[in-house]
C-alpha cells in the first residue's frame, strides 16, 4: 500500500457533479441531504499499516449499508494529515472521520473542521476539540488489560520497559497510563502522563523506562536493544503500536533472550498471533478496527441526513478491547481472515 494514500472506495463523485450534488452539508445548520441523498464522506486514519486496512474493509461495507460515497485517507505523518483535513475542507464533504496524530495541537484545525462539515474522532480522541463523538475503545482501560497480561506472563514481577510510536496521541498517553496503574498497583491516574524518563518502583515491578520510536519498527527493535544492554535483569518489553510485538520478539530472538525476557503488545499482526499461537508470547489487547470503519460510517451519515439520535450522552461510541489469548485465538484469527480478505 503507498504511503499517503486518498481515494473513494465507494461511489466516487464524478467532476461534472460537484457543484450539485456533492458540496459539504456543512456543521452549523446547513440543511442535511435528503435520506436518499449520498452523503460524501472522508475517513481519516493516522497513517499506514495492516490495522488500517482492516478499518477500511469496514468502511467500504459501511459505504454499502448506509448508501454513502466515502474516502479513506491514510497520511504519512502529521503535517500530511493536516494538509488532508485542508484540501478535504476544499473540496467539500459532508463528513470526516479522524483520528488525530497530535490530539492537543490540532484542536484549532479539528475545529475548523467542526465548524464546516459533521466531525467525528476514531480509533484516538481529540476530547478538547468540537467533534461530535468519539468511535473507539476506553484506552486507559485496554492499557489496563495489557497490564494484566504482563502480570499473567511475568508473576514473580521484575523490571520491565514500555515502547511506544509517539505519545503526542490521545490512546498512546491512555494505555501507558493504564498499563502504568495495573503494573503499579495504582488507582485512576487516566488523567495524568508519567514523564517518560523517571523510573517507576512498585511492589513487585519496576518500569525503567518508556521509549518512543516515531512509529518506526526498526527503532523499536533498537529500542528493546538498548534496554536489554542497560538492564541485563530486564523481564519484561510492553508494546503498545501493532508493530512493536513482531519487532521486539526479533529483538530478543537475536539477543537469545527469549526464555528470560517476555513480550506483551497491541493488536493483531499475524507476526503477534502465530507468536502467540506458538507460545511465544502470553497475549496480545486487540480492538476493532474493521467496526471503527463501519461505525464511523454508520454515525456520519445519519447525522448528515440529520439524526443526531446517533450520539449518545457521553458522546463516546465504545467498541470494547478484548484480549487475544491461546485459548480464544483460533476463532478471532479465522474472524480476522475473513475481514481483511480482498473482495473477488
Amino acid at each position: 500500500m503507498l504511503k499517503s494514500v486518498g481515494r473513494f472506495v465507494v461511489g466516487v463523485c464524478m467532476a461534472g457533479l460537484a457543484a450539485l450534488g456533492c458540496e459539504s452539508s456543512g456543521g452549523n445548520g446547513s440543511e442535511a441531504p435528503a435520506a436518499s441523498a449520498r452523503p460524501k464522506l472522508a475517513y481519516i486514519t493516522n497513517g499506514v499499516a495492516p490495522f488500517w486496512t482492516i478499518a477500511e474493509k469496514g468502511v467500504i461495507d459501511g459505504a454499502k449499508e448506509y448508501n454513502a460515497d466515502v474516502s479513506v485517507v491514510m497520511p504519512s505523518d502529521v503535517n500530511d494529515q493536516m494538509q488532508r483535513v485542508e484540501d478535504l475542507l476544499i473540496r467539500g464533504v459532508d463528513g470526516i472521520a479522524i483520528s488525530p496524530i497530535d490530539a492537543e495541537n490540532q484542536v484549532p484545525l479539528l475545529n475548523k473542521a467542526a465548524a464546516k462539515t459533521k466531525l467525528i474522532t476514531q480509533d484516538s480522541d481529540a476530547p478538547k476539540s468540537n467533534r461530535l463523538v468519539y468511535i473507539g475503545i476506553d484506552n486507559y482501560v485496554a492499557g489496563r488489560m495489557a497490564g494484566q497480561l504482563v502480570k499473567e506472563a511475568i508473576p514473580g514481577g521484575g523490571k520491565v520497559a514500555i515502547f511506544v510510536g509517539r505519545l503526542e496521541g490521545d490512546n498512546a498517553r491512555k494505555r501507558r497510563q493504564g498499563v502504568l496503574d495495573e503494573l503499579l498497583d495504582r488507582q485512576d491516574t487516566s488523567g495524568g502522563n508519567d514523564p517518560l524518563n523517571d523510573v517507576l518502583k512498585g511492589a513487585k515491578y519496576t518500569i525503567v523506562a518508556t521509549l518512543t520510536d516515531q512509529i518506526d519498527a526498526a527503532k523499536a527493535k533498537s529500542n528493546a536493544e538498548d534496554m536489554m544492554s542497560a538492564h541485563p535483569d530486564l523481564v519484561g518489553l510492553i508494546g503498545l503500536n501493532a508493530y512493536h510485538t513482531p519487532a521486539l520478539l526479533e529483538a530478543l530472538k537475536q539477543a537469545g533472550k527469549m526464555s528470560s525476557i517476555q513480550v506483551v503488545g497491541f493488536d493483531e499482526q499475524d507476526a503477534t498471533l502465530r507468536a502467540i499461537q506458538d507460545g511465544e508470547v502470553v497475549g496480545t489487547v486487540v480492538q476493532n478496527p474493521y467496526m471503527y470503519g463501519k461505525e464511523s460510517v454508520r454515525v456520519l451519515a445519519a447525522l448528515v441526513r440529520g439524526d443526531d439520535s446517533v450520539v449518545p450522552p457521553g458522546k463516546f461510541i465504545s467498541l470494547p478491547a478484548r484480549q487475544i489469548r491461546k485459548a480464544n485465538l483460533p476463532e478471532f484469527w479465522a474472524d480476522l481472515k475473513q475481514k481483511a480478505a480482498k473482495p473477488e
